[in-house]
């Protein structure tokens, strides 16, 4: 099971996502912005960062880089693509999902261990979750608000593509201001998923606030092997 990691200038959990790739039993392979060639990986993941600085937008010069001319139309034909945090960005800014992240409502920088509820465990990369499941992964953003049209916000609920919700707080918040306390979706396939937090710091015992985040690779790992063998 290969599974490619990418990097642009201004990644910085891109060994972290391919460290977890390992632990988790799969093979890394890494990927470079400037090469349009996925070289033949069965999943890709979009790392956390500042892909190019987060200049103009978070993601938005990244979904020009060549890369991202390779994985936008292997992606619509079906490659399972994880986009995390940064990833999450450009996969918004390269219409692979809906809506937008914006700045944080409170105005600062996240850095927590964050409570979430698995909405979809349907997904390439979630179908070792249990739907109703609550987990525990790493938050860290400054721009991390999910926002959508109305129409857009239905339609995601009504199709159950809401796929993470963060566990509000007491007085009902969460951590960014994301409309309908939306952490991640998925598109209509299920192959492409993005969310904020961050499961590649949740894979180890000691480092992280629990071993939550293992599932999200485990998880392509088995679908990507059943389909494999059922071809």
């Amino acid at each position: 099971m290969r599974i490619g990691v990418v990097t642009f200038p201004g990644s910085l959990d891109d060994r972290d996502a391919a460290r977890a790739v390992r632990e988790c039993g799969g093979e890394a392979v890494t990927l470079w912005h400037g090469d349009a060639d996925l070289r033949g990986v069965d999943a890709v993941i979009l790392p956390g960062g500042f892909s190019y600085g987060d200049y103009l937008r978070c993601g938005a010069i990244a979904r020009f880089a060549p890369v991202m001319d390779a994985l936008v139309p292997a992606a619509k034909g079906g490659l399972p693509v994880l986009g995390i945090c940064n990833g999450f960005q450009v996969l918004t800014e390269s219409h692979l999902l809906p809506g937008a992240l914006i700045r944080n409502d409170h105005r600062k920088f996240n850095c927590v261990d964050q409570r979430l509820v698995v909405e979809n465990a349907s997904t390439a990369w979630t179908s070792d979750f249990e739907a109703g499941q609550e987990i525990t992964i790493v938050l860290k953003n400054g721009e991390g608000g999910y926002v959508a049209d109305q129409n857009t916000l239905d339609k995601l609920e009504g199709d159950g593509r809401v796929v993470f919700r963060y566990v509000p707080d007491a007085e009902g918040r969460n951590p960014n201001g994301s409309y309908r306390h939306i952490a991640g979706i998925t598109n209509k396939r299920g192959n492409v998923v993005g969310l904020m937090p961050h499961p590649e710091h949740a894979v180890e015992a000691g480092y992280g606030p629990s071993l939550d985040g293992r599932a999200f690779f485990t998880s392509i790992i088995t679908k990507t092997l059943e389909s494999a063998a059922n071809a």
